[in-house]
This record gives C-alpha cells, sequence and structure tokens, in this order.
C-alpha cells in the first residue's frame, strides 16, 4: 500500500492588499472571490481524497481558529489538529512545530505536505501528478518544492533554478533568486529551467527535522519544547507560547531550502497564483468576451478588462477600462488595475486615521464559537445586529451594565434563559432583556438560529460582556 500524505495547511497569514474583502482579522484566505468556496476550503479540498491524504493539520493563530474550524464544519471536513501559534514567527518554526507533532501522531517516516491556505490553484490532473512526483522524490530523503512553470516574466516571485534531473521527475535545486527587476525575469523565462518559487513543499519528516537541527537548531528546539508542552483546548491544540517564542522570526526557504544539499524541485505545469493583488485576481479569473470578471451583484455596460466584485450593493459600472471595482459590505475601493499592487498603501493611509482603521482591521460579519453576528446598523445608543447561532451551541450566561436587548428570532428556534425563567421562541417572536439581567440564548433544533437583536444604551461595546457560564472557557 503506498503511504498516505499529512497536509500541513498554513492558515495564520495576515494580508490586506485585496482589501476591501481583505481585513487583518479576515485575511484573503478565508474569503469567497469567485466561487462558492474560500481559498481555505479550496484548500481542504485539495486534500480530501482519503485514498491520498490523511485529515490535514492546519497552523493558524488565536484569532483565526473559531474561522477555521467553522469553514472546515461547512465542508463537513474532518482535521486531525489545529495547531495555534501563540505569536507570528513566519514559516520555518511553524513548519518545525507541525513536523514535531506529526512525528509524534503518524512516526518520522511519514511524508508531509505543506500548503498555503491563500493561492488559487486549479487542481487537474497535472497538479496531482506533480504530487505524486513529490511523494516519490521526498521518500527518497529529499527536501522537496514546487516549481511552477512561469507563465509570464513575473516580479512579485522569487525564482527557482533547476539542475540536474531525478528520477520521478524531480530535479535538483541549483539557486534560488529573490524577486527579481524585470529584465533579470524576462532573462530567465526565455532561457528556461527556472521556476516560480510556490511555497509549497513536501518533506519527510525525519529527514525535514534533521536538516533543521544541522541548519536551524534553534528553531527546531524552541517548536520541539512548544509541542511538547501544547495544551488542549476545545478542537484546538496550544503551542507552548514561552517555548515558541524563543524560535527566530525566519522562513523555511532561508533556514533550510538554501542551505541544505538535499533540496529538490518537481516542475508543476498546474496553474498557480498567489492572488497577491486585484490584478493577479483579474488573471485568474474567467472573462467574459470583453475581458471582464465580475461576480453576482454587477452590472457592465461598455466596460473592458476590468475587475468588478461584491459582498453585498449591486455595482453597476459604465464606460470603464482596466479598473478594479470592489465592494464589500461597508466600503468600496475603485482604482486601475495595473496600481493594485499598491492597494497595501493605501490601507496604511486608512489605518493611521481614526475614522477609517476599523474598516482595515474587521469586516462586519464576525465568527465566534457558537456562530457570530452582522452589523447591520449603528446609530446614537442604538445597534442592530443580525445574531445566528450553529445548531447545538449556546452563548455565555452573561450580563452587561451598559445596555439592554431586544431579540426577535427569523428563522430557527431560540432557547432563552433570563433570570430563572426559561422560554423557547420561535419565528416572529421576541423577547426583551432589561439592563443588568442574566441572560443566555441557545439554539437546540437542527437548523441555524438567525435573530434580529436592536441593543439600546450608553455603552454598546463588545466589551460590555459579564460571563458567569461559559463552554469556550471564556468566562
Amino acid at each position: 500500500m503506498t503511504q498516505k500524505i499529512v497536509p500541513v495547511i498554513m492558515a495564520g497569514g495576515k494580508g490586506t492588499r485585496l482589501w476591501p474583502l481583505s481585513r487583518a482579522a479576515a485575511p484573503k484566505q478565508f474569503i469567497q472571490f469567485i466561487g462558492d468556496k474560500t481559498l481555505f476550503q479550496e484548500t481542504l479540498a485539495r486534500v480530501s481524497d482519503p485514498a491520498l491524504y490523511e485529515a490535514p493539520v492546519v497552523l493558524t493563530n488565536e484569532e483565526f481558529r473559531f474561522l477555521v474550524a467553522e469553514q472546515a464544519r461547512e465542508l463537513d471536513h474532518a482535521l486531525k489538529a489545529i495547531l495555534l501559534e501563540p505569536v507570528a514567527r513566519n514559516t520555518a518554526p511553524a513548519v518545525a512545530a507541525a513536523a514535531a507533532l506529526i512525528a509524534d501522531l503518524f512516526g518520522k517516516d511519514v511524508i508531509m505536505h505543506v500548503l498555503g491556505s491563500d493561492y488559487e490553484i486549479v487542481a487537474d490532473q497535472s497538479y496531482f501528478d506533480s504530487v505524486r512526483a513529490a511523494r516519490e522524490t521526498a521518500a527518497s530523503g529529499k527536501l522537496v518544492t514546487f516549481g511552477i512553470n512561469p507563465t509570464e516574466p513575473a516580479t512579485g516571485y522569487g525564482y527557482i533554478e533547476g539542475g540536474e534531473d531525478l528520477s520521478a521527475g524531480a530535479q535538483t535545486v541549483k539557486r534560488f533568486i529573490e524577486k527579481p527587476p524585470l529584465d533579470k525575469a524576462k532573462e530567465m523565462v526565455a532561457a528556461g529551467g527556472f521556476y516560480w518559487n510556490s511555497g509549497m513543499f513536501m518533506f519527510q519528516v525525519g529527514a525535514l527535522l534533521a536538516e533543521m537541527r544541522n541548519y536551524a537548531p534553534d528553531v527546531v528546539a524552541a517548536a520541539g519544547e512548544a509541542v511538547a508542552k501544547a495544551t488542549r483546548d476545545l478542537d484546538f491544540t496550544r503551542l507552548d507560547p514561552q517555548s515558541f517564542a524563543k524560535a527566530p522570526s525566519i522562513s523555511i526557504d532561508y533556514a533550510i531550502m538554501e542551505k541544505t544539499a538535499n533540496a529538490a524541485v518537481v516542475p508543476s505545469p498546474f496553474k498557480w497564483s498567489d492572488l497577491g493583488s486585484w490584478d493577479s485576481v483579474w488573471k485568474t479569473g474567467t472573462r467574459d468576451p470583453n475581458g471582464n470578471v465580475a461576480t453576482a451583484n454587477t452590472t457592465l455596460v461598455n466596460s473592458r478588462n476590468s475587475l468588478v466584485m461584491s459582498h453585498g450593493v449591486h455595482l453597476a459600472v459604465q464606460g470603464m477600462e482596466d479598473v478594479a471595482v470592489i465592494a464589500s459590505e461597508d466600503a468600496v475601493y475603485v482604482g486601475k488595475l495595473k496600481d493594485s499592487q499598491s492597494v497595501g498603501d493605501l490601507v496604511k493611509t486608512l489605518a493611521a486615521l481614526p475614522a477609517t482603521s476599523k474598516l482595515t482591521e474587521t469586516h462586519p460579519t464576525s465568527y465566534r464559537p457558537w456562530g457570530g453576528y452582522t452589523s447591520i446598523f449603528n446609530g446614537d445608543r442604538f445597534q442592530v445586529k443580525r445574531i445566528f447561532v450553529t445548531p447545538g451551541k449556546k452563548l455565555s450566561l452573561q450580563k452587561h451594565h451598559h445596555r439592554s436587548e431586544h431579540w426577535i428570532v427569523v428563522k430557527g428556534t431560540a432557547e432563552v434563559t433570563i433570570g430563572e425563567n426559561v422560554q423557547m421562541l420561535r419565528e416572529n417572536e421576541s423577547v426583551y432583556i432589561p439592563l443588568g439581567e442574566v441572560h443566555r440564548l441557545a439554539n437546540p433544533g437542527k437548523i441555524l438560529l438567525e435573530l434580529i437583536e436592536v441593543q439600546t444604551g450608553s455603552y454598546l461595546g463588545e466589551d460590555d460582556i459579564i460571563r458567569i457560564v461559559d463552554e469556550f472557557g471564556r468566562s
């Protein structure tokens, strides 16, 4: 029987280059761009074949843990572990921690496949051929990276120069090349034998840990100690903060791949993009006869070669060319596609101003272990939210010092506790929770519970919650 691969999905990155859809608290891997899945969910789908893969290990952080769990649950995709990084330490410590955990769970002979969760990939036959070639090469002790056959002289990616041919279609690595200027990129693409550095890897766990002990002993020591002292919390494995913080912040390329004599590259012809800017989203999308890429809730008239996306309001675009028009629930971005690499500078400007900083941090919709909420309207001394609760989940038993709440059920059945009284509310029924009263909301049903919440009071911040009992350990 051919050995299964353990996928390791990196899902902790924070990026704002795809603002306003991507925010610090909801980055691009958890956003639907074009299609019915997020990039993280598409990554899960690529490792869903039980004949090829074990259940994945996901690396993320405290802030994204419930997004990871919920988006996996939506696909009914079991996870082997959700590993929480207490501090950001780049990819080498993260991969080392995953390798240490996998060694404990499966042994050191197992093959691990490290994948980013924010790539757009066409998982056709050539993709899985590359995966199998990488597995065979990694089984021989090589540290394997996937090199994408370049389709243009891109300057936003690093490159890999291939060397001698190995079995299974891999090559030795001559060198890694930093993001090049345009003239150098043109030379490499014209010469052939150079590949985009995809940031995806395949390792035998024991071989990786051995090379780490040679070239990055401080990384592997800190990561191993963080796993040994890790704690369990619900579905999450929390790396020990003090141990993990000892690791230097360094990428797996700098720590290992550029130093080892055992690096190999699998030339990979499948379609790949890191979706680092709006023009890359346009390039990977399906274009209409006028070269436009557009989603639902959009109308385009006399416009060409443009990207038009909406996650809310209807967008009507007329007489435009080579532009990106992107609408989230609470902000709209308009700019030339050729300038989309500079969106990060715009976000820095917004983040520096008190009036707009929140637009760079959070979406109106926030997720919680029990479901989540969407902010609909904020007024003077009142706000309106849509609350949604997953079947079988309940919020904490809590009270507020500064606000009262009105709940109106619009879908499902709510179990409402107010003081000593417990009552059931069904669609079109409502209840009032006075200021200071102990209360709790639960969904005892089989379908999603949705309700409209109207808050009134002198202070409506999320930190005005006194948790008395909480099944998620937050009281």
